[in-house]
Formats: C-alpha cells, structure tokens, sequence
C-alpha cells in the first residue's frame, strides 16, 4: 500500500471522470484541498468515506489500496468487507492512542501542577519574592486545569465514541 500510487490512482480516476477536484471534493463530501492532498500522496482517505470514494470512482477496495485496476476486474465482496473490517479496526487503536495520550498527558499536567504548587507553598515560608511565588502559584494552578481538562475531554470524547461507535 504506496500512498504516493493511491493518490496518483485517485487522480487518474477522477480525471478519466472529467471531475475536478473540487467537483469529486462534493460529491464524497470533504473540501478540495482534502482531494489534493490525497492526490499528491501527502495523505490517506479517512476510513469513513472509503467505500463512498471506490463507489464514485468505480473502483473496488483492493484496487484503491493497490493503486491501479485488477486486470481480472475481480471483486470479492468478502475480501471488501475483510479490508473495511481491518480499516475499522486501524481507526479504532489510533483513536484508543490519541484518547491514551490526552489522558497521560492529563494526569502528568496535573501531577506536575501539583508538585509545583507544593514547591511553591514551601517558598511561601521563606524569602522568595512574592512576584516568583504568585507567579509559580498561577503556573501551577494552570497546568492543573489544563490536566483537568485533558482529562475530562479524553473521558467524555471516549464515551461519546463508545456511545456513537466512532469519532
């Protein structure tokens, strides 16, 4: 799977449709600058309009993801629904890793918040002038928020997509 040929098959498809960009951009609804993208190899089609993009192409899913036509035109629909399946379950552990690392990088900006605001509470009983312990107080106080708020955004968008089966 060469995303560079994909992209080159997708825009020989298109033009042998006498599509512009912005004409199949419509079609499989995503923005023109999306088509190009792919066109250019610099992306991959999302998962989710994938078999709306091999039906307007008229191509199969193992033709797209080979990146030219099967000379036999030999389209197994079980093999399809073996790669769509295998899609889904590719999208399904990058959304379980980016849901990971907004909650590890939650709980460190909160356990990070806390150990300076510690810090700075022990500064409190010294000398330290009171522009470095306020501002030392409000950075900690930040980063526990920002922790907060990774936190619960990772949670809630998890439950919405268990909820809904996507995001």
């Amino acid at each position: 799977m060469n995303q560079s040929d994909i992209g080159k098959f997708i825009a020989r498809k298109r033009k042998e449709k006498n599509l512009t960009q912005e004409q199949f951009a419509e079609r499989i609804g995503v923005t023109n600058k999306t088509v190009s993208k792919w066109e250019c190899g610099k992306c991959m089609p999302d998962y989710s309009i994938i078999q709306s993009l091999c039906a307007e192409l008229d191509v199969s899913l193992n033709e797209l993801l080979d990146g030219k036509e099967n000379q036999a035109r030999h389209t197994d629909s079980h093999d399809d629904k073996q790669l769509l399946a295998l899609l889904d379950e590719m999208q399904k552990i990058k959304n379980i890793k980016l849901l990971s690392r907004l909650l590890v990088t939650g709980i460190a900006q909160i356990l990070l918040g806390i150990l300076l605001l510690t810090v700075t509470m022990i500064w409190g009983k010294t000398n330290v002038p009171a522009f470095m312990y306020g501002f030392f107080t409000g950075m900690a106080l930040g980063m526990i928020l920002i922790g907060i708020f990774l936190t619960v955004f990772s949670s809630i968008r998890n439950l919405i997509k268990n909820c809904n089966g996507s995001l």
